[in-house]
């Protein structure tokens, strides 16, 4: 089992690093061709499709991870629970769809790109990834998705050559994301035999509860996720949408890496909890929480010290305001990263359901509020102010209604190591900042010089978690 757990960790995070490592090819190129106000319209626009696939999804992706882990052992169970939700998902699904189609007919303003992305709709029809995440079956979706992503970067690279390019653009970023989910019923026999499955209206309809209960969270999350871009562009600019859209696709980067850590642990500590194994959940979850926290440091005030070189010379220089908003989000960074590890590892698998909704509302208010205040007149920093404090929110209450159950105290002495040593980094790379006066070598220098104080300030616990002690 733990090595079955190692090889999925090393899937997701060598995923994660393909998804680091495209972007440095697509990003660049991207945001330069299609330019500002185009990249602004895509995301827009996405902003709107994603809140009807959030309602096409509910709470499914957590939700059905949560109850496959529990059944896997038990084929007849399996099958049904399969069925069923997936039942659920279908009918919320087709109903996404004809709403969505509907606002583009009557609403939106941006026609042809809008009805293009209802192939994000209809791989939320298709995606059932959450069977595979549930059964800890990591190799399989990652090797779909490299595979979708990398023909995807070649795909942009070959047909989006400028602005007006903007419809080809958002077909193969949607119909990509529709392949992927489609392949992954290629192998769905493999590990459920449908024929076992009994559907029953009682038994779909028993579901909803459960779903419903984490939709709240999800949506709620979304406020300040999604919201942000789609107010943005209603009380500021189209542009700021796009400033605003790179600076979290560049702190996305990382973060992606973080949290891989979150979507493996989910499925396991879920099945642990089904065996009322306490002492394997607390081992995992305090190795967890030093570990991100270790990773999300170094990140959060490394890009905030680089962030404004790192904008212009990796977007261009139309987009220099996104290094300002950059430095904004990236304090979000160890607070995402924190509240990851407590939701995915505490509080979804032990169903503290009212602790993760309650928290995330609270979070979404706030940034709402906020946003109401501040994008008028700070535009896309305004939103980030709005972020900040809601991530900051939810880790703290998450954690703070934790407590009982969860002993922090045994980690903060790891933490404030990590801490002390990050600051000297930070000091260090600033300096280097202010030293080199050519953009290009300056950057280099400061992630090399970065990476190489931080490991050798931290070289003992690098030592003890590659020991596994």
């Amino acid at each position: 089992m733990a090595n079955k757990l190692k090889k999925n960790l090393f899937y997701n995070i060598a995923y994660q690093l393909l998804n680091v490592a495209l972007p440095l090819i697509t990003v660049p190129y991207v945001s330069r061709v299609l330019g500002v106000e185009s990249n602004g319209i895509y995301s827009y626009t996405y902003s709107i499709v994603n809140y009807f696939m959030i309602f096409a999804m509910l709470g499914i992706s957590n939700y059905g991870n949560r109850r496959i882990a529990k059944v896997r052992d038990n084929k007849k169970r399996l099958a049904t629970e399969f069925a069923t939700i997936y039942t659920v998902q279908a009918l919320l699904s087709l109903i996404s769809i004809i709403l969505y189609t509907f606002y583009c007919i009557f609403f939106s303003n941006y026609k042809i790109v809008s009805y293009i992305e209802i192939l994000f709709l209809i791989s939320t029809l298709l995606d059932i990834s959450w069977l595979y995440f549930g059964l800890e079956e990591f190799k399989t979706t990652v090797a779909r998705n490299s595979i979708v992503k990398i023909l995807s970067v070649i795909f942009i690279l070959i047909f989006v050559h400028n602005s007006t390019d903007i419809n080809i653009y958002t077909f193969i970023m949607s119909g990509s994301t529709m392949l992927s989910q489609f392949i992954l019923w290629f192998g769905i026999k493999k590990h459920v035999n449908l024929k076992l499955a009994k559907i029953t209206f009682k038994k779909v309809r028993s579901h909803f509860k459960g779903i419903l209960i984490l939709f709240i969270p999800v949506i709620s999350y979304s406020i300040y996720k999604i919201m942000d871009k789609i107010m943005l562009g209603a009380m500021y600019s189209i542009d700021e949408v796009a400033f605003y859209e790179y600076a979290e696709k560049v702190i996305n980067i990382p973060i992606g890496i973080v949290t891989a850590v979150g979507t493996v642990m989910l499925p396991k500590i879920s099945n642990l909890v089904s065996q009322n194994n306490s002492s394997s959940i607390k081992q995992y979850l305090y190795k967890s929480l030093e570990i991100i926290t270790f990773m999300a440091i170094p990140c959060c005030l490394g890009l905030i010290a680089i962030s404004n070189n790192l904008s212009t010379l990796f977007l261009g220089n139309e987009y220099a305001r996104t290094g300002i908003i950059m430095q904004f989000l990236s304090i979000t960074f160890l607070f995402t990263a924190w509240a990851n590890v407590v939701r995915t590892q505490w509080l979804i698998p032990n169903e503290k359901d009212s602790i993760y909704i309650g928290t995330t509302i609270a979070g979404a208010c706030l940034n709402f509020i906020i946003n109401l205040i501040l994008i008028p007149r700070y535009g896309g920093v305004g939103a980030s102010i709005g972020t900040i404090c809601s991530e900051f929110l939810i880790m703290f209450t998450q954690s703070f209604l934790s407590r009982k159950s969860i002993k922090f105290q045994k980690v903060m002495r790891q933490i404030a190591l990590f801490a002390t040593t990050g600051t000297v980094m930070f000091i260090i790379i600033v300096a280097l900042g202010h030293a080199i006066p050519n953009k290009t070598v300056c950057l280099i220098s400061q992630i090399i010089t970065g990476t190489a104080i931080y490991g050798a300030l931290n070289l003992k616990f690098l030592y003890r978690i590659l020991k596994n002690k």
